[in-house]
């Protein structure tokens, strides 16, 4: 079956991917068209159609719900790895008005900061690689990180003002759902659950095949360096991404209650549906 799909360039997804791209275990069938682009315009590429199956934040799932389901693997969750927002210097502070910058309007990065700190400045979008040197140049106040920002800001020259992942989990009691894969709800029935499961064998194959791997990483990682991108892997692909299982399905539960009391999920969306 031809599909069409959409993953991230970063290192978390091009490692979980890395056997399907480079054909290196059983694809069950599938032949896939597999576009790698920002995570953003994953989300924008869902809204008009553009995938049957990808990657997207969960900020951009809850206003999808009523057209994809969540597979159950491929999903980036856990305690640690959140978002953090940062500015060029020590002591500031959100307030009214500052000048926000976050990766993306529909990515789970702006959904937290909108619900833990409502109306507090005005908020712009950038592309992620973009936000560190905008606050360095002094074009915003504060900036959200993500992906391998959240381990290179110190060294970027930028100073931490709130783990949101933290203080989303304190709040919560629960990991925190960045993003997950989603599939069409008109796929026909078993494609979802077959492309989990063949995500599951292309993340094991990756974890046997480390050396290997890197080489698909290094292809399309915004950071070369590997002492980054091997922590970065393990921090984001870990045991929820095999499976979200209970405890993912409850972030999702927690992530969807504080998005729709904040107003920014429509109340008549039904609930993330998880396959696989």
């Amino acid at each position: 079956m031809k599909l069409r799909v959409g993953i991230s360039p970063c290192p978390n997804d091009t490692f979980a991917f890395h056997a399907i791209l480079e054909r290196r275990i059983d694809m069950r069938g599938f032949e896939l068209d597999v576009e790698l682009v920002d995570v953003q315009q994953l989300n924008d590429g869902l809204f008009g159609g553009r995938y049957d199956i990808s990657k997207a934040s969960f900020h951009a799932a809850l206003l999808l719900s009523d057209r994809f389901v969540v597979l159950a693997s491929g999903a980036a969750l856990g305690f640690g790895v959140g978002p953090l927002l940062v500015a060029a210097g020590p002591g500031t502070q959100p307030s009214p008005q500052s000048r926000v910058l976050c990766p993306g309007k529909t990515t789970t990065a702006t959904l937290l900061y909108h619900c833990l700190h409502p109306h507090q400045g005005t908020i712009s979008q950038a592309v992620f690689t973009d936000i560190g040197p905008a606050l360095l140049r002094g074009d915003a106040d504060l900036g959200v990180l993500i992906h391998e920002g959240r381990l290179t800001y110190q060294r970027d020259g930028l100073t931490l003002v709130e783990d949101l992942g933290t203080s989303f989990e304190q709040l919560a009691d629960a990991p925190v759902p960045l993003g997950g894969i989603l599939a069409d709800r008109a796929l026909p029935d078993g494609v979802a659950t077959e492309f989990a499961s063949l995500l599951r064998d292309s993340i094991a194959y990756g974890w046997v095949n480390r050396d290997e791997a890197l080489v698909t990483i290094r292809r399309h990682a915004q950071e070369m360096d590997e002492s980054v991108i091997w922590p970065y892997v393990e921090l984001y692909v870990n045991d929820h991404t095999v499976d979200l299982g209970p405890e993912g399905a409850r972030a999702l539960a927690v992530l969807e209650r504080t998005g729709r009391a904040a107003g920014l999920v429509a109340g008549d969306l039904p609930p993330l549906a998880v396959i696989g």
